[in-house]
Order: structure tokens, then C-alpha cells, then sequence
């Protein structure tokens, strides 16, 4: 693939559509940059198979799109279908990714023989060993998670957790519950009279700063919270 462009590409109904664009501008779109279409776009065309020079038939793109317009067809295959990288940038990404993933893991767990952290350079040499694949486009933390089970025969991991009681007001409450959820694991709730929350929830200790600033900016400040247990 040609430094000057790379593809997008995606597959609707059986049906696949490519365009193709600038690496550097395109991999900035996906990642959430606001980057002008014209300069992702290297030719206003939609193909069916750029390798073959095979256009999409207008027929088939209103079928699919609803119009033959490249440029919102594009914005579409941008969006939802895959950007292909260049050998340069997946390599950057996943080694930026991992770096998030080892930052997770060290902050997080502990040795549980001695409840002290493991060094970075420690869990990067067992991430070498097991042979872990990083995905250079799915969520560090997330990630983190399997790869924590991963190490555990190499290296031994024991998250460093805290239980913290929260008290959210009723108005604030159910938009409240899925940050409780996504965050830790809630281990004891209860709805008062009033509407409101009462919960504990056990989180990873590193996670408790962003944690109460999200439950603080969900219900502008109008949450109280405790270190329980």
C-alpha cells in the first residue's frame, strides 16, 4: 500500500465499499479529530474494488447509501467501516496503547505477596513473554482487564481495590447507576424513600479520583461519598 493513501473500507448487506484516503488525515478522523472531509478524501470516488479499479455502480450506492453523493457516501464508510493503517502507524499506536495498558497495570495492582506495585519495566517484560495482542483501537482500561488474567501465571496481579458508600440524589440517580457499574463492581444498593441511591461500589484503588469527579459532574457536585471497609 502506497504511503500516499490507504483505504477505508466497508461491507453493508454483503456488498463491499472502498475509498481511498489519506493515511495520516483518515487515522486522525477515527480517533475523533475534526479533520474536513476534503482532505481525508484522494479521490471523490466510491469503489467496489480500488485494487481492480472497480467503481460501485450508482445503481447500487442509492440502493445501499440512498444517494450517489462520494462525499456524504464517504463520511458514511468513514464512520462505520475500518480505516486501514500503515505498518508505521499501527506500530506507533500499539506501542502507544500498551504503554496506557502497563501505566493501568501498574498503578492498579500489587504483588499480593508483598502489596507493593510491580516496577513498569517488569510488567512490560511479562507482556513480551506471554505474547499479548494489544488492540491499537479498543479501550486501554478494557484491555487491561484480560490482559491482568493473562500475567497472572507469569506475574503474580492482585488489583488494589476500595469500596467507597455513595449517596445520589433522586433526580441524578438513574443517569448515576451505569457510571456505578461501569467503574467497579456495586456491591451493596438500596433505593430510599425519597428516590435516592445508596450504594457501595468496589472499584480499582487508582480509579477513585475519576470516579467521584464523574459522579461529581453527573450530579453537579450534589453526591456524598465515603471510604467504607
Amino acid at each position: 500500500m502506497s504511503h500516499k493513501f490507504t483505504l477505508a473500507r466497508l461491507t453493508i448487506s454483503g456488498e463491499k465499499f472502498e475509498i481511498m484516503v489519506n493515511p495520516d488525515k483518515a487515522l486522525n478522523y477515527k480517533l475523533g479529530k475534526q479533520v474536513p472531509l476534503s482532505q481525508i478524501l484522494v479521490y471523490d470516488v466510491i469503489f467496489r474494488d480500488v485494487g481492480k479499479g472497480e467503481k460501485a455502480s450508482e445503481e447500487k450506492l442509492k440502493k445501499i447509501f440512498g444517494t450517489t453523493d462520494p462525499v456524504k457516501i464517504a463520511k458514511v464508510i468513514l464512520d462505520k467501516g475500518e480505516v486501514q493503517l500503515t505498518t508505521e502507524q499501527r506500530r506507533k499506536l500499539i506501542e502507544d496503547k500498551k504503554k496506557q495498558i502497563i501505566n493501568f497495570i501498574s498503578r492498579h495492582c500489587v504483588d499480593p505477596k508483598t502489596n507493593l506495585p510491580h516496577p513498569p519495566l517488569r510488567i512490560e517484560q511479562a507482556l513480551s513473554q506471554a505474547k499479548i495482542s494489544i488492540d491499537p483501537f479498543k479501550d486501554a482500561e478494557e484491555q487491561a482487564k484480560n490482559v491482568i488474567q493473562a500475567l497472572r501465571p507469569i506475574l503474580p496481579l492482585k488489583i488494589s481495590s476500595v469500596s467507597i458508600e455513595v449517596k445520589i440524589p433522586p433526580q441524578y440517580a438513574s443517569a448515576s447507576y451505569g457510571t456505578l457499574k461501569s467503574y467497579g463492581s456495586i456491591k451493596r444498593e438500596q433505593w430510599l424513600p425519597d428516590g435516592s441511591l445508596l450504594a457501595i461500589v468496589e472499584i480499582p484503588a487508582g480509579l477513585q479520583t475519576s470516579f467521584l469527579e464523574k459522579l461529581g459532574s453527573i450530579t453537579r457536585g450534589n453526591v456524598q461519598s465515603r471510604l467504607v471497609g
